[in-house]
């Protein structure tokens, strides 16, 4: 009877640590003690299948997790290879073919709802583990100390680079315009962008384009 509430209790532990920090068993010898754990665990209770149910689920939906995370981190990585000048590009480009923001999307709201959805994609890939990578960074930093035990997710990162993306986009699209009037027409555009970020609780895209 001990032992069946205590793999209760145990189940429950492993339950809440694979779905909070599924990084900490990305490795092979994690994933081997986490398994080894849920074997003893089983034999506990052998003749309850709803405990081998549970455990069978809960390593499910870690490896779902992991490949998961593992696919983002696999885009982000494409996305982070330097690309040419792009400057470059534009002046070898014909004119016409230079699309600029208006041209692509003339309604503020519109833009500000697809801002929006590329702010949640990114805070959705952020993990209790990105926080703590953070705090177990500084305490290395503050101990002197290298932590080479600790997993980079880039995550924070990524949500960093996108704000500052988007601050240098509303920047070059105002100054690629020569024309005074049409300059002022995008700088309006941008302030009514930002006016329905605000609206829509955006305030990260909003503070970018400001």
């Amino acid at each position: 009877a001990k032992l069946k509430s205590f793999a209760a209790k145990i189940i429950q532990l492993l339950k809440e640590w694979t779905e909070t920090f599924p990084y900490d068993f990305q490795d092979e010898k994690s994933m081997k003690e986490l398994k080894e754990i849920a074997h003893r665990i089983t034999q506990c209770d052998e003749e309850n299948g709803t405990v081998k149910k549970i455990i069978s689920q809960m390593t499910q939906n870690l490896l779902m997790a992991l490949s998961a995370r593992s696919q983002y981190q696999e885009i982000r990585e494409k996305f982070r290879q330097p690309v040419t000048d792009k400057g470059t590009i534009l002046k070898t480009k014909p004119q016409s073919t230079q699309k600029d923001i208006l041209s692509v999307c003339c309604d503020p709201l519109i833009l500000a709802q697809q801002l929006t959805y590329i702010e949640l994609e990114r805070v959705s890939n952020i993990y209790p583990e990105d926080l703590m990578q953070i705090v177990s960074h500084m305490d290395s930093l503050d101990n002197h100390k290298c932590r080479s035990d600790v997993t980079k997710t880039y995550n924070l990162e990524a949500y960093d680079n996108w704000f500052n993306c988007l601050s240098m986009l509303v920047a070059t699209e105002i100054c690629r315009v020569v024309k005074k009037k049409q300059r002022t027409r995008t700088v309006e555009f941008f302030i009514d962008v930002a006016r329905e970020c605000f609206n829509i609780g955006n305030f990260n895209s909003m503070m970018a384009i400001i």
